[in-house]
C-alpha cells in the first residue's frame, strides 16, 4: 500500500474546515501525511512545495485546468498509483496557484470541477475524496452511485 502525502500551502487553525478535515483524516486507514507549508511570498511557497516533491512518486497536482473524475474513477486511479508507485503526493497551491514547472512534473493534473474553489476548502474536498476512494476500494457501502 503506497503512502499518501498532501502538500498544501497554509494552515487550517481554529477553523470549522479543520474539524471536517481532521474527521476524514481520522477515518483514513491508509498511511497519510499532511505537509503544511507557509512562505513569505508566492515564489517562496513554490520553492517550498518543490522541495517536498519526491522523485519517483505519483504526483497529483490539483489544478482547475486538470481532469475532473467521478469518484469511482478517482478510486481506480488511486488503486493503480498504489500499484505502480510506492508513494503518492497530492499538491494544492495557495491563493496564487502553482507554477508551470510544478504542473509539468505532475503524473496528473486533477480538478475538483470547473468552478474555482478556495484552497482551504479544496483541501477538505480532496480529503473526503481520498477517504471515499479508500471506502470504494474496500467495498464499503459509504459511496452510493
Amino acid at each position: 500500500m503506497a503512502s499518501i502525502d498532501l502538500i498544501v500551502v497554509g494552515k487550517l487553525k481554529n477553523d470549522p474546515l479543520a474539524d471536517v478535515f481532521d474527521d476524514y483524516k481520522k477515518r483514513l486507514t491508509w498511511k497519510f501525511t499532511l505537509i503544511e507549508l507557509e512562505g513569505k511570498n508566492h515564489a517562496d511557497e513554490l520553492l517550498k512545495i518543490s522541495e517536498k516533491i519526491k522523485q519517483g512518486c505519483a504526483l497529483i497536482v490539483m489544478d482547475e485546468r486538470g481532469k475532473s473524475l467521478p469518484s469511482r474513477e478517482f478510486a481506480a486511479k488511486i488503486e493503480s498509483w498504489q500499484t505502480a508507485f510506492n508513494h503518492i503526493q497530492f499538491v494544492i497551491g495557495g491563493a496564487d496557484g502553482l507554477s508551470d514547472e510544478i504542473r509539468k512534473k505532475a503524473t496528473m493534473l486533477l480538478s475538483l470541477g470547473s468552478q474555482t474553489w478556495p484552497h482551504m476548502l479544496a483541501r477538505v474536498m480532496l480529503m473526503e475524496q481520498i477517504y471515499r476512494a479508500q471506502q470504494i476500494t474496500a467495498g464499503h457501502p459509504y459511496h452510493r452511485d
